[in-house]
Protein backbone atom coordinates (compact mmCIF):
# COMPACT_ATOMS: atom_id res chain seq x y z
CA UNK A 1 0.00 0.00 0.00
CA UNK A 2 1.18 3.54 -1.08
CA UNK A 3 0.31 7.02 0.27
CA UNK A 4 -3.08 6.09 2.53
CA UNK A 5 -6.30 7.89 2.90
CA UNK A 6 -8.80 7.85 5.47
CA UNK A 7 -12.28 7.10 3.86
CA UNK A 8 -13.71 6.40 7.14
CA UNK A 9 -13.80 7.93 10.87
CA UNK A 10 -16.01 7.66 13.19
CA UNK A 11 -16.18 8.06 17.37
CA UNK A 12 -19.59 6.85 18.30
CA UNK A 13 -20.38 4.03 20.58
CA UNK A 14 -20.66 2.26 17.28
CA UNK A 15 -17.47 3.13 15.82
CA UNK A 16 -15.54 0.02 15.82
CA UNK A 17 -18.05 -2.32 14.35
CA UNK A 18 -19.45 0.40 11.89
CA UNK A 19 -15.35 0.66 10.63
CA UNK A 20 -14.74 -2.92 10.60
CA UNK A 21 -18.04 -3.34 8.41
CA UNK A 22 -16.72 -0.33 6.18
CA UNK A 23 -13.48 -2.44 5.95
CA UNK A 24 -14.90 -5.77 4.96
CA UNK A 25 -17.16 -4.32 2.16
CA UNK A 26 -14.12 -2.69 1.18
CA UNK A 27 -12.03 -5.85 0.66
CA UNK A 28 -15.27 -7.70 -0.68
CA UNK A 29 -14.83 -5.14 -3.39
CA UNK A 30 -11.74 -5.82 -4.16
CA UNK A 31 -10.52 -2.68 -2.62
CA UNK A 32 -7.61 -3.53 0.48
CA UNK A 33 -8.14 -1.35 3.40
CA UNK A 34 -6.70 -1.11 6.92
CA UNK A 35 -8.80 -0.10 10.06
CA UNK A 36 -7.00 1.82 12.65
CA UNK A 37 -8.24 2.33 16.17
CA UNK A 38 -6.94 4.95 18.83
CA UNK A 39 -3.84 3.05 19.38
CA UNK A 40 -2.38 4.35 16.11
CA UNK A 41 -0.45 7.73 16.12
CA UNK A 42 -2.42 10.73 16.04
CA UNK A 43 -6.18 9.27 16.45
CA UNK A 44 -8.32 10.64 19.45
CA UNK A 45 -9.23 7.88 22.15
CA UNK A 46 -12.27 6.00 20.87
CA UNK A 47 -11.88 6.72 17.10
CA UNK A 48 -11.67 4.29 14.59
CA UNK A 49 -10.56 5.00 10.80
CA UNK A 50 -10.39 2.96 7.56
CA UNK A 51 -7.92 3.66 5.48
CA UNK A 52 -7.37 2.84 1.43
CA UNK A 53 -4.11 3.73 -1.44
CA UNK A 54 -4.76 7.29 -2.81
CA UNK A 55 -5.42 5.81 -6.24
CA UNK A 56 -8.70 3.52 -4.20
CA UNK A 57 -9.88 6.85 -2.83
CA UNK A 58 -12.78 7.72 -5.23
CA UNK A 59 -14.00 4.44 -5.47
CA UNK A 60 -14.13 3.68 -1.65
CA UNK A 61 -15.65 7.18 -0.57
CA UNK A 62 -18.47 6.01 -3.83
CA UNK A 63 -19.06 2.54 -1.88
CA UNK A 64 -19.49 3.78 1.24
CA UNK A 65 -21.58 6.69 0.54
CA UNK A 66 -23.78 4.09 -0.94
CA UNK A 67 -23.61 2.20 1.84
CA UNK A 68 -24.78 4.82 4.64
CA UNK A 69 -27.16 6.02 2.39
CA UNK A 70 -28.85 2.39 2.67
CA UNK A 71 -28.00 2.70 6.17
CA UNK A 72 -30.24 5.46 6.48
CA UNK A 73 -33.38 4.35 4.11
CA UNK A 74 -33.02 1.63 6.70
CA UNK A 75 -33.33 3.72 9.35
CA UNK A 76 -35.80 6.11 7.94
CA UNK A 77 -38.35 3.22 7.44
CA UNK A 78 -37.75 1.83 11.16
CA UNK A 79 -38.53 5.11 12.42
CA UNK A 80 -41.26 5.92 9.93
CA UNK A 81 -41.08 7.93 6.95
CA UNK A 82 -39.60 11.53 7.54
CA UNK A 83 -39.96 12.47 3.71
CA UNK A 84 -42.90 14.82 3.09
CA UNK A 85 -44.56 12.55 0.74
CA UNK A 86 -47.20 11.90 2.84
CA UNK A 87 -47.75 15.76 4.20
CA UNK A 88 -51.10 16.37 3.17
CA UNK A 89 -52.08 19.27 0.45
CA UNK A 90 -55.26 20.73 -0.44
CA UNK A 91 -57.27 19.56 -3.56
CA UNK A 92 -60.39 20.92 -2.93
CA UNK A 93 -61.21 24.57 -1.12
CA UNK A 94 -64.90 25.93 -1.24
CA UNK A 95 -66.33 29.37 -0.12
CA UNK A 96 -68.83 28.86 2.60
CA UNK A 97 -72.39 27.88 3.64
CA UNK A 98 -74.06 24.62 3.30
CA UNK A 99 -73.46 23.95 -0.39
CA UNK A 100 -69.58 24.21 0.15
CA UNK A 101 -69.67 21.40 2.52
CA UNK A 102 -71.68 19.21 0.07
CA UNK A 103 -69.18 19.87 -2.38
CA UNK A 104 -66.29 18.86 -0.44
CA UNK A 105 -67.95 16.05 1.28
CA UNK A 106 -68.77 14.93 -2.81
CA UNK A 107 -64.74 15.60 -3.64
CA UNK A 108 -63.81 13.10 -0.64
CA UNK A 109 -66.71 10.73 -1.85
CA UNK A 110 -65.41 11.30 -5.80
CA UNK A 111 -61.06 10.73 -4.15
CA UNK A 112 -62.17 7.80 -2.08
CA UNK A 113 -64.01 6.07 -5.04
CA UNK A 114 -61.26 6.65 -6.94
CA UNK A 115 -58.30 5.05 -4.79
CA UNK A 116 -57.65 8.00 -2.94
CA UNK A 117 -57.59 8.53 0.50
CA UNK A 118 -58.43 12.00 1.15
CA UNK A 119 -59.58 14.02 4.31
CA UNK A 120 -62.20 16.47 4.94
CA UNK A 121 -61.31 19.84 6.92
CA UNK A 122 -63.53 21.93 8.56
CA UNK A 123 -65.91 22.61 11.15
CA UNK A 124 -69.74 21.45 10.03
CA UNK A 125 -70.82 23.48 12.76
CA UNK A 126 -69.57 26.53 11.76
CA UNK A 127 -70.87 26.41 7.65
CA UNK A 128 -69.25 30.55 7.24
CA UNK A 129 -65.87 28.89 7.51
CA UNK A 130 -64.45 27.27 4.28
CA UNK A 131 -63.61 23.61 4.00
CA UNK A 132 -61.06 21.52 2.50
CA UNK A 133 -60.37 18.49 0.76
CA UNK A 134 -56.63 17.13 1.36
CA UNK A 135 -54.91 13.66 0.02
CA UNK A 136 -51.15 13.12 0.32
CA UNK A 137 -48.22 14.92 -1.54
CA UNK A 138 -48.08 11.41 -3.23
CA UNK A 139 -51.90 11.45 -4.47
CA UNK A 140 -52.16 14.77 -5.39
CA UNK A 141 -51.62 14.99 -9.00
CA UNK A 142 -53.81 12.13 -9.37
CA UNK A 143 -56.76 13.29 -7.09
CA UNK A 144 -56.47 16.63 -9.58
CA UNK A 145 -56.91 14.59 -12.40
CA UNK A 146 -59.80 12.80 -11.00
CA UNK A 147 -61.83 16.25 -9.89
CA UNK A 148 -60.50 17.65 -13.49
CA UNK A 149 -62.23 14.94 -15.09
CA UNK A 150 -65.40 14.82 -12.97
CA UNK A 151 -65.73 18.22 -13.41
CA UNK A 152 -65.71 18.28 -16.93
CA UNK A 153 -68.19 15.43 -17.21
CA UNK A 154 -70.69 17.40 -15.12
CA UNK A 155 -73.86 15.80 -13.87
CA UNK A 156 -74.45 13.72 -16.78
CA UNK A 157 -71.26 12.16 -16.02
CA UNK A 158 -72.12 11.15 -12.10
CA UNK A 159 -75.36 10.41 -13.37
CA UNK A 160 -73.18 7.31 -15.36
CA UNK A 161 -70.75 6.46 -13.02
CA UNK A 162 -73.46 6.20 -10.32
CA UNK A 163 -74.91 3.58 -12.81
CA UNK A 164 -72.09 1.75 -13.84
CA UNK A 165 -71.44 1.28 -9.93
CA UNK A 166 -75.09 -0.47 -9.59
CA UNK A 167 -74.27 -2.82 -11.88
CA UNK A 168 -71.20 -3.95 -10.07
Amino acid sequence: MGSQITVFRSADESAKEDAEDVRQMLLDAGIPAVMLDDAAPGLVVGTYEVRVDEENQARAEQLIAGMLADEQRAAALEAGDPSHALDLVSVFSSGSGARAEMEALSIQSLLDAGGISAVFVGDTRYPIFPVQVRVTRTDEAKARQLIEEALASGPAGADEAEAEGEKE
